[in-house]
């Protein structure tokens, strides 16, 4: 029982604590900073040079304790090599909201020798929302594409290294010079609602690159370039890509892996709900002809619709760039993949094709649901399978001879 002296103790307690009940009522959410690049000099002609303009904006977002949105208004803001460090940032959530274009110089060599055109390194808490970025790569295309010796390698589009908790949504990339958006080594990546272009003929414009990355979701985007739609190098984990319009281009392609013998695999990946149109490759895994500890498993290729496709389904471990090939067995040990309802046209006899390794076959190939006829009227489409074994489940078109019928599936 409470007495008149405990009463009149705990007085002073419950004051204070509904005073600290009362102003935390009564506080201010937190604030967002909005930054115009036009207030930093930023010119909207795409004539004059904004880039001291841009990193301007960033370094005061990036001290501000704050949420902070840049924006970028309508026009074309003409920009060269940009290097957003976040080293000494807050980690406060960044926001940049881009109405307009940003283009590259129409001289390719301008930005071609650093490498990457616009660089994000060690950002946490960053978003990309809207706007098109234009690397102006034509010039260099046809460069590489008349056998030129003195072709620099190009500058990637947008890249991340080193970062966190990044957003990109909306946003528009053509004429990359190379490719288009690359993730490395960062972490808890979205990517939605993006639009890739560049011509088919263009080399080396994947239109996303994942290298030693883990948790990376790409949804509900269109692809078409020179190179691969996607592609997934060593060190990449729980990947994720949803909704993906894919062509012209060289598909989705896990690798290529084993270049270096050290080099890490690649787990944990799901492809699902995409269209191919007149692609080279559906779903690939390459590897090279090397000694190699790498590895890739736990893979899933699901609800997928090819449509003239050249190599619907390919695993190839005898992948080769290097002149002369060193004509060895790829030592990357490719396991547990899983094709499911996967249907339509091959424009080539061979629409499945397992090309696995001597030394290390391929283990665990299971298809489910695979329907994969010849686009032309006559003949049908075949399988070719070397050094690789699974099991196929129901309906699986053409007959793949290295996967045996379990009834226990079925």
């Amino acid at each position: 029982m409470f007495t008149k002296t405990s009463c009149l103790l705990l007085l002073p307690l419950a004051l204070t604590f509904l005073d600290f009940i009362l102003m935390s009522s009564l506080a201010k959410p937190t604030s967002v900073t909005s930054l115009n690049v036009l207030n930093y000099g930023a010119k909207p002609d795409g004539s004059k040079d904004s880039t001291k303009a841009f990193l301007a904006a960033w370094g005061v977002a990036c001290a501000s304790t704050n949420p902070t949105t840049i924006i970028v208004p309508q026009g074309r803001f003409l920009v060269g090599n940009l290097v957003f460090q976040g080293n000494k940032c807050t980690d406060a959530p960044i926001s940049i909201r881009i109405a307009g274009s940003i283009v590259a110089p129409e001289d390719y060599k301008v930005i071609a020798s650093s490498l990457q055109w616009i660089w994000f390194d060690g950002v946490t808490n960053v978003s990309i929302y809207g706007g098109l970025l234009d690397a102006q790569g034509s010039g260099l295309w046809k460069c590489k594409n008349s056998g030129g010796k003195k072709c620099p390698t190009g500058a990637k589009t947008l890249l991340f290294t080193n970062s966190n908790n990044i957003n990109i949504n909306g946003l528009t990339s053509i004429n990359s010079q190379k490719f288009n958006i690359v993730i490395d080594k960062s972490n808890s990546v979205n990517i939605a609602g993006v639009k890739i272009s560049a011509d088919a003929d263009s080399p080396n414009t994947d239109g996303i690159h994942i290298e030693k990355s883990h948790s990376v979701n790409i949804t509900n985007s269109r692809i078409g370039t020179g190179d691969d739609c996607i592609s997934i190098g060593p060190g990449s984990t729980y990947v994720s890509i949803q909704g993906i319009h894919c062509g012209p281009g060289h598909g989705i392609s896990i690798g290529s892996l084993g270049r270096s013998e050290d080099e890490q695999g690649v787990e944990n990946v799901m492809v699902s709900n995409v269209d191919f149109t007149s692609t080279d490759n559906g779903v690939r895994i390459k590897t090279w002809g090397k000694d190699s500890k790498s590895f890739v498993r736990n893979i899933v290729f699901q609800h997928i619709k090819m449509k003239m496709v050249k190599n619907p389904i390919i695993i190839n471990q005898h992948y080769c760039l290097d002149k002369p090939c060193p004509k060895k067995e790829s030592g990357v040990e490719i396991s547990n993949v899983r094709y499911e309802d996967i249907q339509g046209t091959s424009i080539t006899e061979v629409a499945v094709m397992l090309d696995c390794s001597k030394e290390k076959p391929c283990t665990d190939i299971v298809m489910s649901n695979v329907n994969l006829v010849l686009q032309m009227v006559n003949g049908s489409a075949q399988a070719s399978c070397n050094n690789a074994n699974g099991l196929a489940n129901d309906i699986v078109v053409p007959f793949t001879p290295c996967l045996k019928r379990d009834t226990l599936l079925t």
